[in-house]
Parts: structure tokens; C-alpha cells; sequence
């Protein structure tokens, strides 16, 4: 059955990086033309239109714009209860805040509503695919993959695998975790679009034991995802330092256990040196830029030239609950303040196209989404860039369609979203006022 929709359309067939304004494809009157949950057609209103049955049903968008759906490329579903708590740095939140809440997700009925309503977050902020760690509780992932199956949703998350430094109703052992995770691969895996992260939550809660299987789990299914944290906090480096006094650095312990390589996401990566972003770029291993958890967590700046001169494939994490905003655009609003304060800003361009075609391809999804080439599967978002009469006033002082973007971006959020669609069909609708 086809669907037709009408608005400015916006994606990118490039990283404006390497083609600058080329990267681009917007039509200020466009047409998105949607057939059994993918990309048909996609271009110039008039031009589609005339080759189109003259009864066909087009939802009108007109006064506001489609982009491909944003991509969230490293969040916890579990966390979503502790958003905004006060205080903390990283190892002192995961021991006040963190590992209290996760301790719920044991609760099969807990973990489901939290899911559900983790879900209604994503969509309400134009989110249509995200890495999602839950806890180490198999209800946790059984919770979520269930409720992203229901809205035929791309979402990919794991058992946590954490075997040591966390307290005792949280912590597994090397071999159960395996044994539970691949269980899990074996039941989720690959069912509709869903697919699944081995995910040891970060090297110092998991002994050399877990983390050499969880390396040998990775390998042993095909398109498999990895997930963890690396270099986040200073104290947090130091600790594995301690820990793997035989590494040469915190991504080296990863490395050696065979956990670099295409699909897997390491989030925040502040502290790397550039023989760690080497060994990144040269193994395929993506990096989550978190900026809004980095500054409420205190743990630093990311340099973000410094990945993209190295190539690293990056796109942008909320990391909730550390990170205080589902929404993508101010996740790329703190982004843009970081870039600033390290004295390389983050173009409009860069940071549009790391929500979507950018993020698509640190996943190494863009084959299948992150832009409107005809074949790929139809998620976007349904953007109102005059939400708010402030933003009217600005973009009608902005002209090119680069300083609207911008300006888009630094003022949006979830007030900006007017609807989610997954494989085109609605699963969000900004209520009415």
C-alpha cells in the first residue's frame, strides 16, 4: 500500500565533512513516497506527483519539515527514572543512583512498563533507532525487544555482563552471563529489526574471565553488536590502570580481549590518546560522543576534531540517565558548546548529519536507513521548525538553509516534533494544544 507525504524534505548523501555543501538534498516543497515500509520515491513535489494516481491520499506536512529519523547511539533504558538526580560523578552515581535502579528490572512487570514508556521518550524526540544497554537481569531485555517489536522499531540492546565491583544483587558470573547472552542472541537476534550488543558494562566491572568470553561470544554470531564505556572520568581511567596494570591503556584492554571491531560502540572516549584513536579508526570500532551526560557528570570535553581528523565513525549518544535530555537536538546543542570550548565548532551540517546519516553508519546501518535513498526502510520524523514564537522570530531572520539548521537545532527539542514514523506508519503525534 503506498503512502505520500508533503513537506520540506531533508537528508544527506554524504559526510559534509568530506563534501560540504554536496552532502546535502533538500526540497523546500517535497514529496516522500513510502511502499510496504520503505523508501519509494523521495524528491520535488511536482515532479513525483505527476506520475502518481490522481486519487492518491497524501498526508499534508506542508509548513514543516521530514528528516530521517534520529538515531541514539548509546542510552539506558533503566536509567530513565534517575534522569536529573543531583550531585554525582561517575563512580559515585553508578553506587547511589544506578545500580538502585537497576535492581527493579529483576520485576518482569516493572521492567515492561518501563520499556513502554522509555519507548514513548524515543519517539516523543523524533528517535527511531537506538543501542540500549538494560541491565544484567534477562527480564530487562526481554522487556525492551518486546516492547521495540511492537512498533516494528530498529532497536538494538543486551545483558549487562558484570561480574565484580558492583553490589552483590547486581553482579553475575563470567559463565552465566555468557550462557544467559546467548540465549538471548538466540531468541532475539535478527527477529524483525532487532539485533543484539554483547555488553559488559564497562572493563572494571567485569573480571579478565568474563571479558575474554564476552570477546569469544561476540565472534560466534554474525552481526552481533558490542556495546560498553571507555574513558569516561579521570578517576574512572585510573581505576583501570590499577586493574589491567599489564595494558597499555583503557581501550587496550578491550582490544586485547578482542572487542575492537566493525559493530562495536564505545561510548565517550574523552580520555583516549591518539594511538587509541588509531587503533579505533583502523579496526572500525565507532565512538558515542555523550555530550550532555560528559558536563552533567563532570567528567570532561571530548574533543571531537580530533576523532573526525582520525576518522572514527561517531554519532551522537543522550546517554539518559546521565545525560539530562532525551532529545537529540539539545544532546547536539552541548555537543556544539564543547566544540566551541576545544576551539573546533561543530559545523550545522556535521551535526544534523551525525543524528542521522552519521549515526546510521557508526552502527553500520546505513545500508538500510538514515537518509531517503529509494529501498531503505521509512523512518522519519515530522519536524515544526516555528514551535515556539522565539524560533519563528529567528528563522525568519535566517536564509540559507544551513543557518536555518542551526538555528533549528540549537533552540529545538521535544516541542519541535510533530510526528515519529516508523516504516512510515505513525507511532508519535505532538498533542494537540
Amino acid at each position: 500500500m503506498m503512502q505520500a507525504f508533503r513537506a520540506a524534505l531533508l537528508d544527506f548523501v554524504a559526510d559534509p565533512a568530506e563534501s560540504g555543501e554536496q552532502s546535502i538534498r533538500y526540497h523546500t516543497d517535497g514529496l516522500l513516497l513510502v511502499e510496504q515500509g520503505r523508501v519509494k520515491a523521495c524528491g520535488d513535489y511536482q515532479q513525483i506527483k505527476a506520475t502518481l494516481p490522481d486519487d492518491i491520499d497524501i498526508t499534508d506536512y506542508r509548513g514543516y519539515l521530514i528528516m530521517p529519523g534520529f538515531i541514539d547511539t548509546h542510552v539506558h533504558y533503566a536509567q530513565t527514572g534517575i534522569i536529573a538526580s543531583y550531585g554525582e560523578q561517575l563512580l559515585d552515581w553508578l553506587k547511589r543512583y544506578t545500580f538502585p535502579a537497576e535492581r527493579k528490572f529483576s520485576d518482569p512487570a516493572y521492567a515492561r512498563e518501563a520499556a513502554q514508556f522509555f519507548l514513548r521518550q524515543l519517539f516523543a524526540n523524533g528517535t527511531t533507532t537506538a543501542l540500549v544497554f538494560a541491565t544484567v537481569h534477562v527480564e530487562s531485555v526481554d522487556a525492551i525487544f518486546d516492547a521495540a517489536a511492537q512498533h516494528q522499531m530498529r532497536l538494538i540492546s543486551g545483558k549487562v555482563m558484570m561480574d565484580r565491583h558492583a553490589p552483590d544483587y547486581l553482579l553475575d558470573n563470567a559463565q552465566d552471563s555468557y550462557d544467559d547472552s546467548r540465549a538471548l542472541i538466540e531468541k532475539w537476534h535478527g527477529k524483525g529489526r532487532l539485533s543484539y550488543a554483547v555488553t559488559p558494562r564497562f572493563a572494571p566491572t567485569s573480571s579478565e574471565a568474563q571479558l575474554e568470553l564476552a570477546g569469544q561470544l561476540w565472534q560466534q554470531y554474525d552481526g552481533v553488536y558490542l556495546q560498553s564505556h571507555v574513558a569516561e572520568n579521570e578517576s574512572e581511567v585510573a581505576w583501570v590502570r590499577k586493574l589491567f596494570p599489564w595494558s597499555r591503556s583503557y581501550l587496550d584492554v578491550y582490544e586485547h580481549f578482542g572487542l575492537l571491531g566493525e559493530r562495536s560502540v564505545y561510548a565517550h572516549g574523552i580520555y583516549l590518546n591518539q594511538e587509541d584513536r588509531k587503533r579505533m579508526a583502523d579496526t572500525g570500532t565507532a565512538l558515542s560522543f555523550c555530550p550532555t551526560s560528559n558536563l552533567f557528570l563532570g567528567s570532561g570535553l571530548l574533543e571531537v576534531q580530533k576523532i573526525q581528523q582520525q576518522a572514527i565513525r561517531y554519532g551522537f549518544g543522550t546517554d539518559v540517565g546521565g545525560g539530562t535530555s532525551f532529545s537529540l537536538f539539545r544532546t547536539a546543542q552541548e555537543g556544539y558548546k564543547i566544540s566551541q570550548l576545544t576551539g573546533h565548532p561543530l559545523s550545522p551540517l556535521q551535526m544534523a548529519y551525525r543524528m542521522t546519516l552519521g549515526g546510521a553508519r557508526s552502527l553500520y546501518l546505513d545500508d538500510v536507513l538514515g537518509n531517503f535513498e529509494c529501498g531503505k526502510e521509512a523512518d522519519f520524523v515530522v519536524i515544526d521548525p516555528g514551535a515556539t514564537e522565539l524560533m519563528q522570530r529567528r528563522l525568519h531572520q535566517a536564509d540559507a538553509i544551513d543557518e536555518q539548521l542551526f538555528a533549528l537545532i540549537m533552540l529545538g527539542d521535544d516541542r519541535n516534533i510533530v510526528a515519529t514514523h516508523v516504516l512510515g506508519e505513525c507511532v508519535y503525534r505532538r498533542p494537540s494544544v
